[in-house]
Formats: C-alpha cells, structure tokens, sequence
C-alpha cells in the first residue's frame, strides 16, 4: 500500500508541474509576441541609427571636399589676377604666351571645381533624402517601440504577482518529482508546442495527440501504478481526476 501511495504522489506531482506549468504558459501567451516585437523594434532601431550616422559622415565628408574646392578656386583664381598682372609686364611674346596658358589651366581648374562641386551639391541632396527619410523611419520606430513597451509593462504588472507565485509554486513542485522523470518531462515540454508533457485520456485516446490508448494501457493508468508514457508521442499519461484535484486545490481553471 506505502508503495501504491508513492506511485500516486509521484504521478499527481508531476499533475500539478504540468497544471502550474501550462498556468504560466498562458501567462505569457497573454502577452503573446509583445517581447520579441519589441526586440525587434530595438535592433531595427539600432540599424536605422547606424544608417543615419553613415548618410551624416558622408554628408559632412561631401561638404568637405566642397569646402577644398572653394579654396582651390580662390588659389587659381588669385594665381589668374596675378598672372594678369605679369602680362602687362612682359618683355616678350614668349613670356606672355606662357602666362596665357597658366591662365587658361587655372581657368579650366576653376571650371573643374566648380562642375565637382555641383555634383557634390547633388550628392547632399540625395543624402539630405535620404537622411529625412531615415530620421521619419526611427521617429516611426521609436513611438511604436514606446508603445509596445507601454502594452507589455502593463502586461507584466497586471501578471506581475500571479506569475511570481506560480514560479514559486513550480520550484516546489520540482522537488518533489525525481530528477530523472524531471528531466524527461521538460524534455517532452520543449519538444511539444503546447508545452504540453503530462495530459490525461479522452474517450479512450491520448490528450495530447489523440492516438487511440490500448483498453489493457488505459487500465494500467486508471490503476495509478506506474507512470505510462503515450507510444505515439511519448506524453506522460495520468487519471483525469489528478487534474480536477489539483485545479480545485490550486483554484485553476
């Protein structure tokens, strides 16, 4: 008999692991994907940000060369009123030749500048675009983010005690359950998408993936001797009262 009671209490502890278990796997349901919404919104963010320091170091290197062009054409431009100055002083057709052709290169580099810096001026503007459509993006990002933040806190804080005494209540209900059935069960609850490792019968099939019990198996589980184990899924299988017992106790539906 001492023996049949031990059988019994291991089954119905590893009942209650599962009914606390699944208790909190609703809690989290609740608050379904909001967590890993608001992670993804956070590594969004982060990439818009890097995007937008990209465009801002681009800009500000495309200001700089505008900036070396500027003084490019004040140097050739001086360099031109100088050599203008040398030809009202020349000696010689040769002199003055040369001094032409100085003028004409410094006046070719000044139209080269100038073309490249309106190039870089449309450069910026692009990168000004595209700059204003990433700063609107992490402005969108960042009200969603505070957004989904604010859902879930007040998730959390709602659940907040229920889902603190519901860990408390599984860290005792671990200890009571062998270590190697324990490991066995969290093994199947991963394995499951329900989270779902303990379930009893219905109308004579598995609860968990409704293959039909053979009558001598549903015996041996109505007899509460040995914990049974699904051969299609491999859930652990228990008396249906273990559940109704155990809800009644710990007031869960």
């Amino acid at each position: 008999m001492q023996m049949q009671l031990k059988v019994v209490e291991k089954l119905k502890a590893l009942t209650r692991l599962q009914v606390l278990d699944s208790k909190l796997d609703e809690i989290h349901r609740l608050r379904g994907s909001l967590p890993e919404e608001v992670s993804d919104l956070e590594d969004d963010i982060e990439g818009l940000d890097t995007r937008k320091r990209r465009i801002e170091g681009e800009i500000k290197e495309l200001r700089g060369q505008i900036s070396s062009r500027d003084i490019r054409i004040q140097q050739f431009s001086d360099d031109i009123k100088r050599y203008e100055d040398q030809q009202m002083n020349v000696k010689n057709s040769r002199e003055y030749e040369a001094l032409r052709k100085e003028i004409e290169y410094a006046n070719l580099e000044i139209l080269t500048s100038q073309k490249k810096i309106r190039q870089y001026q449309e450069k910026i503007r692009q990168k000004e675009v595209q700059l204003d459509t990433t700063m609107h993006k992490i402005d969108n990002r960042m009200k969603e983010l505070e957004d989904k933040k604010k859902e879930l806190e007040v998730i959390i804080e709602e659940t907040k005690i229920e889902e603190k005494k519901l860990l408390k209540e599984i860290e005792k209900a671990s200890t009571v359950v062998e270590p190697r059935v324990l490991r066995g069960y969290r093994r199947i609850r991963r394995n499951m998408r329900n989270g779902l490792a303990v379930v009893t019968t219905d109308r004579r099939a598995c609860g968990g993936c409704f293959s039909l019990i053979p009558p001598q198996i549903q015996i041996d589980i109505n007899q509460q001797k040995r914990l049974i184990h699904c051969e299609n899924c491999g859930r652990m299988l228990v008396s249906g009262s273990f559940f109704e017992e155990i809800r009644t106790e710990l007031g869960i539906q």
